[in-house]
């Protein structure tokens, strides 16, 4: 049985209803029955299936940026001042970020502990010439993306299960085990704002699982074309898989215009414990509400938080 919040007129506090509100398109998946896949590669992504966007407003939550908590909405908005350099400089992300986001996201959260899994920027830049270089063994870690296309959360919740015991098995196998988990993404640009497809997010308490289908992800060196990109695939149901959306008119959206660097947007894939607001949709999104926005440029890490 899902346990699903639902944001309903009297659970909403009369300040969000202050909001300034950006017109907005998010895409998400059609009606109808699809082999549901998300094919990664170097510079670019695709999805199989029917994807439509659809108007929403996206409303700004930076005059009330405190407002905001994981347990409520699915996410929360903070600060935090980072050693790194250079975000592109893989060395300098590599030697110091993934320590720092373990410890700001065990701070954020109140966990006893935290495991990063791994970094990835994402920009709205054009990276068309770099999807068409060759690569082999391609890994989808560490390198550079285009923004999430639509919405969608990291994981399912048997991909979250799995994860969550393999990091705790690969990083604390001296501890006894944990009594709830939760997977987060820690974001932040690092591009001057206002940035032009900024990322939102939305209530978890207004999404039902009604409107849900898991999205298998392939990283490949070369996309499949044709009838391969949905030909059926052995033990599919156990690979890694997302969680992608139907669209519904109850979804309330969110976003933190003209975030700086020094903010960060901590934000659930998945929390073992679904008495409280457990996951949290999100896409990018072209914000035209605000003039001379620039490109956007920013860092994700995937991390898993553990209560004993």
């Amino acid at each position: 049985m899902d346990t699903v919040l639902s944001a309903r007129p009297e659970a909403i506090d009369p300040i969000e209803e202050t909001a300034r509100q950006a017109p907005a398109l998010i895409r998400y998946l059609g009606e109808g029955s699809f082999v549901t896949r998300r094919y990664v590669s170097q510079g670019a992504e695709i999805n199989t299936g029917t994807y439509t966007d659809h108007a929403v407003v996206v409303r700004d939550g930076m005059p009330i940026r405190d407002h905001f908590t994981l347990d409520t909405h699915g996410f929360m908005l903070g600060r935090h001042q980072s050693a790194v350099r250079d975000f592109h400089d893989r060395a300098d992300v590599d030697a110091h970020y993934l320590a720092e986001v373990e410890a700001l996201v065990a701070r954020m959260c109140g966990a006893d502990r935290v495991a990063a899994q791994g970094w990835m920027i994402r920009t709205s830049a054009d990276l068309s010439a770099r999807a068409q270089e060759k690569v082999a063994n391609y890994q989808h870690n560490g390198g550079i993306q285009p923004p999430a296309g639509e919405a969608h959360v990291d994981y399912n919740r048997p991909t979250a299960r799995r994860a969550a015991q393999r990091m705790h098995d690969q990083r604390f196998a001296d501890r006894p085990g944990y009594a709830r988990a939760i997977c987060f993404s820690l974001w932040r640009t690092f591009s001057p704002g206002p940035q032009d497809w900024p990322l939102a997010v939305c209530d978890g308490r207004s999404v039902g699982q009604a409107e849900t289908a898991s999205n298998t992800l392939f990283v490949v060196d070369e996309f499949p074309v044709g009838d391969a990109l949905t030909a059926p695939v052995p033990g599919e149901e156990d690979m890694i898989a997302a969680t992608i959306f139907r669209y519904s008119p109850a979804h309330r959206w969110w976003y933190f215009a003209n975030m700086a660097a020094d903010d960060v947007l901590l934000f659930k894939f998945n929390d073992s414990d679904e008495s409280v607001t457990w996951r949290c949709p999100h896409t990018a999104f072209h914000d035209s509400s605000l003039p001379d926005t620039q490109i956007r440029s920013s860092i994700e890490v995937r991390c898993i938080a553990y209560f004993d």
